[in-house]
C-alpha cells in the first residue's frame, strides 16, 4: 500500500509534540496542545479545524445516516441511539461477523510492529490531531450520547480526552524505548577469546485489544486504552456502549483513514457495534484472539471480566464510594462553593464525584466561627441551591440524566434519610424532552446500621450523603474502611490541623487513593489534568489501573530478543 503520509513527514510534524509530552509527564507541569476554548477553532492559523457552526452542521449531517467503515465481515448495520436530550440520532453502524473481522485485524500486526515505537507514536498523534480538528463535531456527538452539557462535552469529550490519549502514547513510547533496539554483548573468557553475541530487542504487541466503552465519557475514558494499545503494536477492537456509539465510531473512522494513508492496514482499528440486547461484550471478552481489555463501568461486569477473561490483560475502572472528610476550614465560603460545584457538575454522573461527606456531629471550626453539623449541611445545601438557582446556568452545569437508572436512584434517595436538599426538575427550553434534575442531599447518622447500607454503596448520580460521625478520628477510620472495602476514585478533606491532614494522607497512602486537600478555588476534586494528575490509582477496589502511568502501558507488549553469534 502506497503511503500518502510518510514516516519522515509524520515525525517532522509530530515529534516536537511527542517530546513535549515526554517532558511534561516527567515534570508533571501544566501543558496541553489542545485548546479548551471553543473560539480557538475554525479560521485560525495552522491546521484547519471546524468552527462551532461547522461542527454543529457536521453533527446534524450525520443524523439519520449510515456510518460505513468498510470493515471486513460486516453482516448488518445496527443503531438505536436516543440522545438524553430527546433526539433520535437514527445513525446506523457496521455489525461484524467477528470470525471474519478478528483475523483481518491481526493481519496488519507485522507491518505495524516493524514500523517501530516512534512511527507508531506519530501515527497515533496524527489520529489525535485530526480528531482535534473536528472537536466541535465530536462535542455534539458526546453531548447527545452522554447527556453532558455542551461546554463540558466540548472540553471533557474534546481537548481533555485528546490530552489523555496523547498522555498514553507518551507513556507507551517511554516504556518501549527503555530497552535498546540492539546491543553488542561480550563476556571475557580469560585467555580465551570472549563470548560475543549480537542482540536485537523488539517490542511485540500482545494481540487484539478490546475497548469496552462507557456511556458517560466515551472518549475521555476510551482514548487512554485505545491509544495505549495501538501505540504498543496492538490492533484495537472498539465495542462502544449501545447508547454512546457515535463518538467512538467517529474515532474509529478517523483512525482507519490515517492508518491507510500512512501505509498500514486500516483494520488495525475496527468497530463492534451491537444489536439491541445482544450483549456482545461477554462473547468478545473471552475470545482467544483478545489479549487486552479496557473497561469502564459497573463493578459487577468489571469483576466478571477480571474473573473470566483469563486469556487477556484486563484493565478496569469500576465503581467506588468517593468520600470527603470535613474537619475544619479557614475558608468556609470557598469550601461550600467548591463542594457545591463538585456535587452539581454533570449531575454527579462522574466516577470522581464526591458522595459521602463525613462531618463530626459536634460540628467544625471555621473562619466564620464554629458551625454545627446541621449548619454545615444547611449551608452546603444553600450553596448548591444558589449555584443552580438560575435555570440557564443550571442547565449548563447539570446537563441531562444519562439514563432512567440514574433518575430511579435519585428518586429513591429521598427515602433513605432526612432530606437536607430536595431535588427539583428543571426545564431545558432547547430540549424539552431532556430530564434535568438538581442534586439531592440526604442526612444520615453514621452510627446507625440501616444508614450504613446507603453510604457504603455507590449511588451513581446527583446524590450525596451528609454522614454525621462522632469525631474527626471516626471520620478518618470510616474513610479507611470505605476505601479498603468499596474503593474510591477520589478522596477530599478539609482541615486546618496538620495532624488531621497527616492522618488522612496516611490513610490514602496505605489504602492507595488519590487525595485532594482543602480545595476552595477553581480546582475541584472530581477533575484531573492529563500529564500531571493520576486518575484513579489502581490500588483499591474502584480500579485496577491508573490513567495514566507506566503500569497502564507496559504490559500491553512484551520484548522479544533475538541473539546471534558474531565472528
Amino acid at each position: 500500500m502506497a503511503a500518502d503520509l510518510t514516516a519522515h513527514d509524520l515525525i517532522a510534524q509530530h515529534r516536537p509534540t511527542l517530546d513535549k509530552a515526554l517532558e511534561t509527564i516527567r515534570t508533571r507541569a501544566y501543558w496541553s496542545p489542545h485548546p479548551e476554548h471553543p473560539k480557538a477553532y475554525g479560521d485560525t492559523e495552522g491546521r484547519p479545524s471546524l468552527s462551532m457552526p461547522e461542527g454543529k452542521a457536521a453533527f446534524d449531517a450525520l443524523l439519520g445516516t449510515r456510518v460505513d467503515l468498510g470493515q471486513p465481515g460486516t453482516d448488518d448495520f445496527v443503531g438505536g441511539e436516543v440522545s438524553p436530550y430527546g433526539i433520535e440520532l437514527g445513525i446506523t453502524y457496521p455489525h461484524a461477523d467477528v470470525d471474519t473481522l478478528l483475523p483481518a485485524m491481526r493481519a496488519g500486526m507485522r507491518a505495524w510492529r516493524e514500523a517501530g515505537a516512534e512511527v507508531r507514536a506519530v501515527v497515533c498523534l496524527e489520529i489525535l490531531a485530526r480528531i482535534g480538528a473536528r472537536t466541535h463535531e465530536f462535542a455534539h456527538a458526546v453531548m447527545h450520547t452522554s447527556g453532558q452539557a455542551f461546554m463540558m462535552a466540548f472540553q471533557a469529550g474534546g481537548p481533555h480526552a485528546q490530552d489523555r490519549g496523547l498522555e498514553a502514547v507518551a507513556y507507551a513510547y517511554v516504556e518501549q524505548v527503555r530497552t535498546p533496539d540492539t546491543a553488542e554483548w561480550s563476556k571475557p573468557q580469560g585467555k580465551r577469546d570472549p563470548l560475543v553475541l549480537a542482540k536485537e530487542f523488539t517490542p511485540v504487541g500482545r494481540g487484539v485489544a478490546l475497548l469496552i466503552g462507557c456511556n458517560t465519557f466515551p472518549t475521555w475514558n476510551g482514548y487512554p486504552g485505545l491509544f495505549a494499545s495501538l501505540a504498543t503494536g496492538n490492533p484495537v477492537l472498539v465495542k462502544p456502549h449501545p447508547r454512546a456509539v457515535l463518538p467512538l465510531a467517529l474515532t474509529v473512522q478517523v483512525a482507519r483513514e490515517v492508518l491507510a494513508e500512512a501505509g498500514f492496514d486500516p483494520n488495525l482499528v475496527a468497530l463492534a457495534a451491537e444489536r439491541p440486547g445482544e450483549g456482545i461484550a461477554k462473547t468478545l471478552a473471552v475470545r482467544p484472539e483478545i489479549k487486552i481489555i479496557d473497561y469502564t463501568g459497573s463493578t459487577a461486569f468489571g469483576d466478571w471480566l477480571e474473573t473470566h477473561a483469563r486469556q487477556a490483560q484486563v484493565y478496569t475502572e469500576k465503581a467506588g464510594v468517593n468520600t470527603v472528610v470535613i474537619d475544619s476550614t479557614d475558608r468556609y465560603q470557598g469550601m461550600l462553593s467548591n463542594l457545591a460545584f463538585s456535587l452539581s457538575l454533570y449531575s454527579g454522573q462522574m466516577c470522581t464525584t464526591p458522595q459521602n461527606l463525613l462531618i463530626p456531629r459536634e460540628g467544625i471550626t471555621t473562619d466564620e466561627g464554629p458551625k454545627s453539623y446541621d449548619e454545615v449541611v444547611a449551608d452546603l445545601a444553600q450553596a448548591v441551591s444558589g449555584l443552580l438557582g438560575d435555570d440557564a446556568r443550571a442547565n449548563a452545569l447539570l446537563g441531562a440524566l444519562v439514563n432512567p437508572d440514574v433518575k430511579a436512584r435519585l428518586d429513591a434517595a429521598a427515602g433513605l434519610g432526612e432530606v437536607a436538599l430536595p431535588t427539583r426538575e428543571i426545564s431545558n427550553p432547547d430540549f424539552p424532552d431532556a430530564v434535568v434534575r438538581t442534586p439531592v442531599m440526604v442526612k444520615l447518622d453514621g452510627a446507625k446500621p440501616d444508614a450504613e447500607a446507603a453510604y457504603m454503596s455507590e449511588c451513581f448520580g446527583p446524590v450525596s450523603f451528609a454522614v454525621a460521625v462522632d469525631s474527626t478520628q471516626d471520620a478518618v477510620e470510616l474513610l479507611r474502611r470505605t476505601v479498603r472495602e468499596k474503593g474510591a476514585m477520589t478522596v477530599g478533606a478539609y482541615t486546618t490541623s496538620e495532624e488531621v491532614a497527616q492522618a488522612v494522607e496516611e490513610v490514602c497512602l496505605e489504602e492507595c487513593a488519590q487525595l485532594s486537600l482543602n480545595l476552595t478555588g477553581g480546582v475541584y476534586v472530581n477533575q484531573t489534568a492529563a500529564f500531571s494528575d493520576f486518575h484513579g490509582s489502581g490500588g483499591n477496589p474502584a480500579a485496577n489501573a491508573a490513567l495514566c502511568d507506566g503500569a497502564f502501558v507496559a504490559n500491553r507488549f512484551r520484548v522479544v530478543e533475538v541473539r546471534r553469534e558474531t565472528v
